[in-house]
């Protein structure tokens, strides 16, 4: 038998907003990329359509659908609660009269959450998708487009519990719900007559890759186990096709069973290992330098990352006190002593060279520890913030995940960038805990 070779090595990462443009799949179903994937199903009967992009992208994949068909949308069934799924709900109800609107029966909830946090969020996430959005809107704007529908936060017409069936036009239709990797409210969308299986981002953004158990823009942990049962269900339906929720589809059984073995099994190793390691009294941070995946279990790390994952599953389980320190359960943080160690130190020149030593000798992570004191005590310095543009150089040359990737850039271009007027708010405030 040949050596496997990973899907996720032939596919792309990062997700990126609507193009004009749709692409037929098979006889009845397109294909229109964006923030997640959306996907059109002819029927006899009308249509119906999986997600329905961000707000803004919504007209831009009605557009690329009507070049293949104006028949009316009958159902819009969305794979989970996130933004980029169900933003343009309201659009398609104003555009298709009587659509009904179908979702997993966690989805209010997981809307609300999305919602309360709305500001929050925005922020945090900043720094990996605005560069995306100004390119798009340059897009948009380049092909005459200025329709920006606001974003929408739909109330669903029905609420899937376990399993709902129905048939359009001929084609039988199962959804089926199932807490997955990014939402609580999943719902896939199986067509058993074709055996294939529409499961957004079930397993998280791209297919093939370690679940984000846990985003560094913040959200709730994600349980290691459910994840696994998520994959072992879709699994258990034997798919032929999997049409995934950002780029093309996976297509055969065999190649699909496969994966979904070595990444179930992936997730069930990562989650064992750290549960053996914290109930053998390992730390967190000697846990994640040492958990790592056999090479039969190989999966990419280009969204989420195995170290990631492991202090997700040791604060899911154990929480935000480490017993490390008495300080840990108290509102003062180490950071209120950095003056004090950089005037020990004799100044932020020692700081300087102790770092400098720390880059030339490959440790990395250690220099970055001792620029965070100094800057925190002196943003202004040009050559604390050097030193600290040159370690995010070094790690960002050997990243190859999308959110880790991101946020290195982001903090190059800020150590790049002139101070604002209160430097102080500038390193301390965003770098430091």
């Amino acid at each position: 038998m040949p050596a496997r070779q990973p899907l996720y090595t032939s596919r792309p990462v990062e997700p990126n907003a609507a193009r004009f443009g749709a692409r037929r799949l098979n006889d009845f179903t397109l294909l229109c990329e964006a923030f997640s994937n959306s996907y059109l199903l002819q029927t006899p009967a009308g249509n119906i359509q999986v997600n329905a992009g961000m707000g803004f992208e919504a007209p831009v994949i009605q557009r690329s659908f009507d070049a293949f068909t104006g028949d009316p949308v009958k159902y819009l069934i969305l794979t989970q609660g996130h933004v980029d799924h169900v933003g343009g709900t309201a659009w398609l109800r104003h555009r298709h009269p009587g659509l009904t609107v179908i979702a997993q029966a966690g989805n209010p909830e997981h809307q609300a959450y999305d919602g309360r946090l709305h500001a929050f969020r925005g922020s945090r996430s900043a720094f990996a998708f605005a560069d995306k959005f100004r390119e798009v809107f340059a897009y948009y704007a380049a092909q005459g487009y200025s329709d920006f529908p606001e974003q929408d936060r739909p109330l669903p017409d029905l609420l899937v519990q376990d399993r709902h069936r129905f048939v359009l036009g001929g084609l039988e239709v199962e959804l089926i719900a199932v807490p997955g990797a990014e939402t609580n409210d999943s719902l896939i969308v199986w067509l058993p007559q074709h055996r294939i299986c529409f499961t957004g981002n079930l397993f998280g953004c791209p297919f093939g890759h370690f679940p984000n158990l846990v985003t560094i823009r913040g959200d709730r942990y994600r349980d290691a186990l459910v994840c696994a049962a998520a994959v072992e269900t879709v699994r258990a339906l034997e798919p032929v096709t999997i049409l995934y929720g950002h780029h093309g589809p996976v297509e055969g059984a065999e190649l699909i069973q496969q994966e979904l073995t070595v990444l179930r099994d992936a997730i069930v190793y990562v989650h064992d290992a750290a549960v053996d390691g914290m109930n053998a009294g390992k730390d967190v941070h000697t846990l994640m330098a040492e958990i790592e995946l056999p090479p039969e279990l190989e999966v990419g790390q280009g969204y989420g990352k195995v170290s990631w994952g492991v202090r997700a599953i040791w604060e899911n389980y154990a929480g935000w006190f480490h017993h490390r320190s008495t300080t840990e359960l108290y509102p003062v943080p180490a950071s209120a002593v950095y003056a004090d160690l950089v005037e020990l130190a004799g100044g932020a020149g020692a700081i300087v060279r102790r770092a400098g030593d720390k880059l030339a000798a490959g440790e990395t992570l250690e220099a970055l520890h001792l620029l965070d004191i100094g800057l925190h005590v002196d943003p202004e310095s040009a050559e604390l913030r050097a030193l600290a543009q040159s370690a995010h150089e070094t790690l960002l040359a050997a990243s190859s995940n999308f959110w880790l990737s991101a946020w290195l850039r982001h903090q190059i271009q800020r150590l790049q960038s002139p101070l604002p007027t209160d430097s102080a708010t500038d390193y301390r405030e965003q770098s430091n805990p």
